[in-house]
């Protein structure tokens, strides 16, 4: 297993309840083939560019492990969903 950080901005105007439910269900995609080890809550911050007419986000780091394969599904699902502005996977050395 490897381990990464996922940095995941999510809408701003989302109600807190919503955005803590999807933010579980994307830790759960990861505990599948893998574990989360540690999530970081940055809070709204505002972006350094607007993103389709959004000047801020709710920002999350999101430390874990898991298998290499096993990453390009979980991008695949933070790209289908809309409330995830952007997001960025990187592997950490170790």
């Amino acid at each position: 297993m490897n381990k990464y950080e996922a940095v995941l901005i999510f809408k701003a105007d989302m109600a807190d309840s919503d955005r803590i439910a999807l933010l579980d269900r994307f830790k759960e995609i990861i505990g599948q083939n893998g574990e989360v080890t540690s999530v970081d809550d940055w809070g709204r911050r505002k972006l350094a560019y607007e993103i389709n007419d959004l000047k801020e986000g709710y920002y999350y780091i999101v430390d874990f492990n898991s298998n290499p394969d096993h990453i390009r599904e979980f991008e695949r699902r933070l790209r289908l969903s809309d409330f995830i502005i952007r997001y960025m996977v990187i592997r950490k050395e170790d």
